[in-house]
């Protein structure tokens, strides 16, 4: 067994299958603490919403072979790294 700690891997969105890819999304969006401010907005808007970043470019998706886990991060906290 490799015990060596290995880079996170980005992504590309279309790398996964489109189920693959809003099971990812809809799992982020899900999450205790995930915040979109005063009004609310129902599951498929936010989405929507992840999915406008990911095709933009703002947010990625990196797997952690280390943990094993997938997590949406913003392009910009990425380039801090």
């Amino acid at each position: 067994m490799d015990d060596e700690p290995h880079a996170p891997i980005l992504i590309p969105p279309a790398a996964l299958a489109a189920d693959v890819l809003r099971g990812v999304i809809e799992a982020f969006v899900l999450r205790e603490g995930t915040d979109y401010g005063e009004k609310e907005f129902s599951l498929e808007q936010k989405v929507v919403h992840v999915m406008g970043q990911l095709e933009r470019g703002d947010v990625q998706i990196l797997f952690d072979p280390n943990s094993q886990t997938v997590d949406l991060v913003t392009s910009r906290a990425l380039s801090k790294r």
